[in-house]
């Protein structure tokens, strides 16, 4: 085993100063890895190009307005830019993002930062295009399945070849829930080590607060609420928790999130009668989030699909339990009737059920928070410096056993 491995972290799902929020449960994990001490880490999360910058031009100019080097949260992050072409973008994103990130890992190398292993979240593309890295530099490869990447993304074929390429080139594959795992393996998206490490809760960030207190600092009033968290999507199904309103009379919804969905479900409260009770929040920060999950008595999440969602591990940290359809990893987590009520199916008829009967059983915010606490990072901390420091320790020992040439490098090593 070497002293303190080399781990270059390589994804598009990680925050930005541009976007502070995008990609945290990813940088979580490596901030919690990071806390041991055992390793040392940076960051490359490359973003697709554009040429303009002006606000006109929404979420593609605030993209290319992403600074080419930074620290996030003290962690050294490089941002290289990646071609993106038009309608084929899903089909050459692999290639592309291994390209455009190739002399950002080269540079690093050059600079002293010969990382023992490269490790990429989220499997199409860019754990594919951290395969082609991988294989050219003659690295070791640890690549972690998210949710909709297994999900969603490996039900078309050529996505679904490029993974099963990519799962035999990795060392390592992770997912993030037993569940997902399941789908890996049913997919045959499988590498010679497939481990289950689920996502964890930071119980220090996420507390249960006085419930009192946390609406009177939002200035909510005292009334039964539901909360909703996530992308404003169709898949979160924020538009089920809004209509399941109809049916709830005094429950109030306070949905947090932004995207393209919110003029829909503003106008679908307007047209429901219901505007006067929903809270449309927008998008919050996580060291905020702590007194809205308090402030609530029930998180709503019906999604169509999920991986591991660190929203329901939040909101149980913070004593609220947690109405949600029963995908992914979510059984996992809410393993317990005192964390809440699973839904079979996805409507609102299910919905307005499962959230009359966690109501009407009442709800115990010390138990549920008790339960949160089974759930911290340690056992995800630990697996990561088992897998990380295993494949480091292998990689260093190929390498001294190689022949050498008379310059005095391994014969066939990149340069």
């Amino acid at each position: 085993m070497i002293p303190r491995p080399k781990v270059l972290l390589f994804s598009t799902l990680y925050p930005s100063s541009v976007r502070p929020g995008h990609g945290s449960f990813v940088a979580t994990r490596l901030q919690q890895l990071l806390t041991t001490g055992a390793v040392e880490a940076k960051v490359v999360a490359p973003v697709p190009w554009f040429p303009l910058r002006h606000t006109r031009f929404g979420e593609y100019a605030r993209i290319a307005r992403t600074p080419a080097h930074e620290s996030v949260d003290g962690i050294e992050t490089w941002h290289p830019r990646y071609l993106l072409p038009p309608r084929i973008g899903m089909s050459v994103a692999p290639l592309a993002l291994a390209l455009g990130a190739a002399g950002t890992l080269r540079q690093l190398m050059a600079r002293g930062f010969d990382f023992d292993v490269i490790d990429a979240h989220y499997y199409y593309p860019d754990g594919v295009a951290a395969a082609l890295l991988a294989r050219h530099f003659d690295k070791p490869l640890v690549i972690t399945a998210r949710g909709s990447d297994i999900n969603l993304i490996a039900g078309h074929a050529l996505p679904r070849r490029m993974m099963r390429w990519a799962a035999r080139r990795a060392d390592t594959s992770i997912a993030v829930s037993a569940a997902l795992a399941g789908a890996m393996r049913a997919h045959e998206i499988v590498s010679e080590h497939l481990e289950v490490l689920r996502n964890g809760v930071d119980l220090d960030r996420f507390q249960c607060l006085p419930q009192a207190a946390a609406r009177l600092r939002l200035g909510w009033p005292e009334a039964p609420t539901l909360i909703s968290v996530g992308n404003l999507l169709e898949s979160k199904g924020h538009r089920l928790a809004v209509e399941a309103l109809t049916a709830l009379p005094g429950f109030r919804l306070c949905v947090v999130g932004s995207g393209p969905d919110d003029e829909t479900l503003k106008s679908l409260a307007r047209r429901l009668g219901v505007a006067e009770r929903v809270a449309f929040c927008g998008r919050i920060a996580q060291q905020e989030m702590s007194s809205h999950y308090s402030a609530a008595d029930i998180l709503v999440l019906p999604s169509l699909r999920e991986g591991a969602p660190n929203v329901v591990l939040e909101a149980l940290a913070c004593g609220t339990p947690v109405v949600a359809t029963a995908v992914g990893g979510i059984p996992e987590f809410v393993s317990d009737p005192i964390a809440g009520q699973l839904m079979a199916d996805r409507t609102v008829e299910q919905l307005v059920g499962a959230v009359q009967a966690l109501w009407g059983r009442g709800v115990d915010r010390a138990a549920v928070r008790s339960h949160a606490g089974c759930f911290g990072w340690s056992d995800a901390t630990r697996g990561q410096l088992e897998v990380f420091s295993r494949l480091a320790a292998a990689h260093a020992g190929r390498r001294a056993a190689r022949p050498t040439s008379d310059d005095g490098t391994a014969p066939g090593t990149q340069t």
